[in-house]
């Protein structure tokens, strides 16, 4: 499966931006999906996961109850809505897919090439 992201850009503190990813080769609902970020001189570190119904979803502490990944499998997307943006969410952002692999682990089959998000203080 082949992952583009997009939707990143340059926000102001405390502003919004929701961050698309689109699948193309193979069926959405074969994948656990999810994004990871990573900050310039940081290591990548996991945002959310949520699973191939949307059934289950996941977020990594720094992010939990700001941002809101949801997925549309009849459109074979999935979003990262990301509310009350922080400078320390600067990084770039990339989707991901297993068919098997759910959660923080960075083991995913599938990465998309990633989007740059900026937020300006």
């Amino acid at each position: 499966v082949q992952l583009q992201a997009t939707g990143g850009g340059v926000v102001q503190a405390g502003g919004s931006l929701r961050l698309s990813c689109a699948a193309s080769g193979r069926t959405l609902t074969r994948y656990h999906m999810g994004w990871f970020r990573q900050a310039p001189g940081m290591e990548r570190e996991f945002v959310s996961a949520i699973s191939k119904t949307g059934g289950s979803t996941y977020y990594g502490d720094s992010v939990k109850g700001r941002f809101t990944i949801s997925r549309d499998n009849a459109k074979n997307t999935v979003y990262l809505q990301m509310n009350s943006l922080k400078p320390e969410d600067t990084a770039v952002y990339y989707c991901v897919a297993d068919a098997l692999r759910l959660g923080p682990d960075q083991l995913y089959d599938y990465w998309g090439q990633g989007t740059q998000v900026t937020v300006s203080s």
